[in-house]
């Protein structure tokens, strides 16, 4: 991932630090979309690969890649 990607996604998030003051809370939720998008893309890139090297067994391991979403561990 770029740094033009990053910062596409944090404007995309709502985050925005030029001058522009967030309450607590209002922060945190951006922060926390900012993060989510940052992690689906990675994910996403992460699927691509397993789909483009791993032959079969990498649709496989694509699929569960991306049934992450929302997962902690």
């Amino acid at each position: 991932m770029t740094q033009d990607e990053i910062i596409e996604m944090a404007r995309e998030a709502g985050l925005e630090v030029d001058g522009v003051y967030f309450s607590d809370t209002m922060y945190r939720s951006v922060l926390v979309c900012f993060a989510n998008l940052v992690a689906a893309t990675e994910r996403e890139a992460c699927a691509k690969v397993a789909e483009h090297r791993f032959g079969v067994i990498g649709n496989t391991i694509a699929l569960a890649i991306r049934a992450r979403t929302g997962e902690q561990t």
